[in-house]
């Protein structure tokens, strides 16, 4: 016959209870130090960066925060094709009926301020082989030619519900944001995007 064992006394609980208590709290200060430790650096390093893209100016690219697809004074909106920012200024009124305003990231870039852009991705991931799956050279940005626009997250996942409606089409697969034009999308919808820039025949030339 087995024996029962009693129940934890009320002591005992006690002293259960605080040693749990005292595990989490060491868990806690630990992610503290962890996050004191990291964050400076991460927090530096973006701010460094961004720095850096305010000192080149609006007149090579740079968007201050807030730009809409309708600020015509700004020179990453006006000089973008005429088509492509046509069709988007269509597409983002329609937007605004849903309650979606298209705020731009990122959108015609000078050469230089291109050249910035990749020199920072060859920084952050080792190579200009694997930089080039995120960051085209200035001779072959779409960018540059303003024929593309990187836009904020609720305006890009309402056109991937309806930009090809307007022949706006994400490009790339593993840039949701970045949105080109794409004339024949409106009768044939937009072609299958490619899984990243090296797989873009343009960059390929």
């Amino acid at each position: 016959m087995s024996a029962i064992k009693p129940a934890p006394t009320a002591g005992r609980r006690t002293k259960l209870t605080v040693r749990v208590a005292f595990v989490l709290a060491n868990a806690a200060l630990a992610v503290v130090f962890i996050q004191q430790a990291v964050a400076p650096s991460l927090l530096s390093s973006a701010s460094s960066s961004d720095a850096r893209h305010r000192a080149l100016g609006e007149e090579n690219g740079y968007v201050p925060e807030g730009v809409t697809i309708f600020d015509a004074g700004v020179p990453a909106v006006a000089n973008l094709d005429p088509a492509l920012l046509n069709a988007l200024r269509r597409a983002g009124t329609a937007a605004r009926e849903d309650g979606v305003e298209f705020v731009v990231n990122s959108g015609w870039r000078s050469a230089a301020y291109q050249e910035e852009l990749l020199s920072e991705a060859v920084a952050e991931y080792g190579s200009k082989e694997e930089a080039a799956r995120w960051v085209a050279t200035p001779d072959k940005s779409p960018h540059v030619s303003g024929h593309a626009i990187d836009l904020g997250r609720d305006a890009a996942g309402w056109l991937s519900k309806h930009g090809g409606a307007y022949g706006l089409c994400q490009i790339y697969a593993n840039e949701a944001w970045h949105y080109e034009l794409r004339p024949d999308a409106v009768d044939h919808g937009c072609p299958v995007p490619y899984a990243d820039p090296t797989h873009d025949p343009r960059g390929q030339l």
